[in-house]
Formats: C-alpha cells, structure tokens, sequence
C-alpha cells in the first residue's frame, strides 16, 4: 500500500463536468436577450476561439496585464461575433451574465463516485487539495457544488501564476500540503498535464480514464482509474 499524507485533484472531467455543452448554455442565453444563434455554431465558434485565446493569453492573461474576467469575457464575446452576432450591448449583457452562471452548479454536476470517494478519503486521513488550470471563480464553484469542504487548499493556475504541466504548480501543491514528493498522488484525466506532469516531479499519479475518453499513451493498468470509485483499491495495491 502507498504511504500517502496528500491526495491532489484536478477539477473540470475529474470531480467536476460541465451539464451540457458551451454551445448551448450560450445559445440558451442569448435567447434569454433576445438574440438566435445556432447551439453548434457558438460550439464551433467558441473552441476556436478558446484555442487562439490560450495560445496569445496563456493561463488566463497572468502576467500580460489581462485579468482572468477581461479573458473570458473576450472569448464569450469573440465567440458570439464569430457565429454572426454584431449587437454589442447585447453581447456586453450577455457576456456578464455567462460569466456569473458559470460559478453556479446549474452549470456543473459531479462525477459519478466523486462525493463518496472525496467522504472516504478524508475518513482515511488524507489530506487533500486541488490542483487545477483554473480562475480565480473555482472557490465559489467547488462551494455551490458542495465540494469545498473536503481540501485543505484549492490551487488554481491563476493563482500559483504557472499552469499544468508546469512541475512548480505541483511544487506549490506539495509546499502547501506539507509532503515530499514520494507522500502525495495526483489524480487527474489528462494524461500530459495531471498524470505525466504530476510523476515529473516525484509524484504519484492515476489517470481517470472514464468511458468515452478517447485512447492515450499506454500506462500501467493499476494507475488508470475507470471511475474515481476505483481510486482506494488502487491505493491499497501499490
């Protein structure tokens, strides 16, 4: 069995997953204004976006004098243009009040095992803590999805000024949580930025790899985790 003192989590498709699809709660939305946009057009509109974003801003804009709002709100906005929307006090109203509902859970739900796992873990003694490419809102959704309460400390990208798969996030991670490298685990679905990172620099690690997700480079059989209900046993085989 591993000898751990700390557990880290990333969040989106690991405890958290989004209700439905970008494209439709910001078609959804837009109708609430009065606008009509096709759900798969601001789908399309809004992954392009997205990328390009990310690619010019990296980690929400930290150190090139944008705020993680001013980000997000040029992707909605960008993203309406693109699908064909010009009214921009529209967009404007749109735009803020997509912002504000993404911290509700209407928007989020937990995966399937995440709650019991979470209760477990922290019966065992383990300590806990979120490691996520994330904003500065995550503290409000993990609260609304009444998941706060089971981490020691929530570190966002935003927040530690570095993002996954940089190794110095998971430093600060370990820092916080008071363990070397050897006594903690990272339990993530991507395998470049929670698995493969998190073991760079000593970690353990499991790959949540739930129906659906599409194939990635091979790893060991007892890190892969087809729900988070399997992580315990995992542990326990190490």
């Amino acid at each position: 069995m591993l000898r751990l003192r700390l557990l880290t989590w990333d969040v989106k498709d690991t405890l958290l997953r989004l209700r439905q699809p970008v494209g439709q709660s910001y078609a959804a939305e837009a109708r609430a204004q009065g606008l009509q946009v096709q759900p798969e057009a601001l789908g399309r509109s809004f992954r392009e976006v997205y990328g390009a974003q990310s690619r010019r801003f990296p980690n929400y804009g930290h150190g090139q004098g944008l705020s993680s709002r001013q980000w997000w709100l040029d992707v909605i906005k960008q993203s309406f243009r693109l699908s064909g929307v010009q009214d921009e006090a529209a967009l404007t109203k749109v735009a803020e009040k997509l912002y504000r509902d993404y911290c509700s859970s209407e928007n989020w739900e937990m995966l399937p095992g995440a709650a019991e796992t979470l209760r477990r873990c922290r019966q065992l003694g383990f300590r806990m803590g979120i490691v996520s490419n994330f904003d500065d809102r995550l503290e409000v959704i993990l609260s609304q999805c009444e998941l706060r309460q089971h981490f020691q400390f929530v570190l966002t990208s935003e927040a530690a000024g570095v993002a996954k798969p940089d190794g110095r996030i998971f430093q600060q991670a370990l820092r916080l949580g008071g363990a070397r490298p050897e006594q903690a685990a990272h339990v993530g679905d991507d395998y470049s930025r929670d698995y493969r990172a998190a073991r760079a620099v000593g970690m353990h690690a499991f790959l949540l790899r739930t129906a659906g997700h599409a194939e990635g480079p091979e790893v060991p059989p007892e890190h892969v985790l087809p729900t988070l209900s399997h992580l315990l046993a995992r542990i326990e085989k190490e």
